[in-house]
């Protein structure tokens, strides 16, 4: 399977907290659904699209236990089968006992798991949020595929899916378009380290 990262983004960066002023508070976050006003129908047929070639999901604790309280109520939704039924895999230390089925916990060596998930048969194994774990597995030179959608929106706070320190990582853009409330969609695919250059350099 393909490892793909999707992430929500404002123009700052931040990841936490798009859906919803309670989805994510720690830290004393008080920011959250800054997404949600930008959303129209042309990103919920991309989004659709994505889930669609999803064989599994891969998720930190945090947005498993936020994804497990509020899609198994959410049975209307067009891609509530989607999500409540594909094998759901989790990266944490403390879970001990997933309830939002099927799900299997991933504890010690993720990358090292995740490294085995990634040689199943299969289309896409996709990460939601979690960007902390997105990151990591980014930088262990995991990921296949970036799917960011930045929110025509300065948050001014909150934790960001690349912050200081991280690891550094050289793109190569696959796809871009703008819905019509004004999201960005960029589609990037890793190409390892970055490369650097002097401007104006002679050839």
């Amino acid at each position: 399977m393909r490892l793909v990262l999707q992430e929500f983004l404002s123009l700052d960066g931040v990841s936490q907290g798009p859906g919803s002023p309670d989805e994510d508070t720690s830290d004393d976050f008080v920011r959250g659904g800054w997404f949600v006003p930008h959303l129209d129908e042309a990103f919920d047929r991309m989004a659709t699209t994505w889930l669609s070639g999803a064989d599994a999901f891969l998720f930190g604790r945090r947005t498993y236990e936020n994804f497990a309280r509020d899609w198994p109520r959410m049975t209307d939704h067009p891609n509530a089968r989607i999500l409540n039924g594909s094998p759901k895999y989790v990266a944490s230390r403390s879970l001990t006992r997933a309830e939002w089925e099927p799900a299997t916990i991933l504890s010690g060596d993720v990358p090292a798991q995740v490294s085995e998930l990634k040689r199943r048969p299969g289309r896409e194994l996709q990460i939601h949020g979690s960007a902390r774990l997105g990151r990591s597995l980014l930088a262990a030179g995991l990921i296949d595929e970036l799917r960011l959608a930045i929110a025509p929106v300065v948050v001014g706070g909150g934790r960001r899916l690349f912050p200081d320190g991280g690891a550094p990582a050289g793109l190569r853009l696959l796809h871009s378009e703008t819905t019509p409330s004004g999201i960005a969609v960029h589609v990037y695919e890793p190409t390892g380290r970055p490369d650097y250059g002097t401007y104006g350099a002679d050839a």
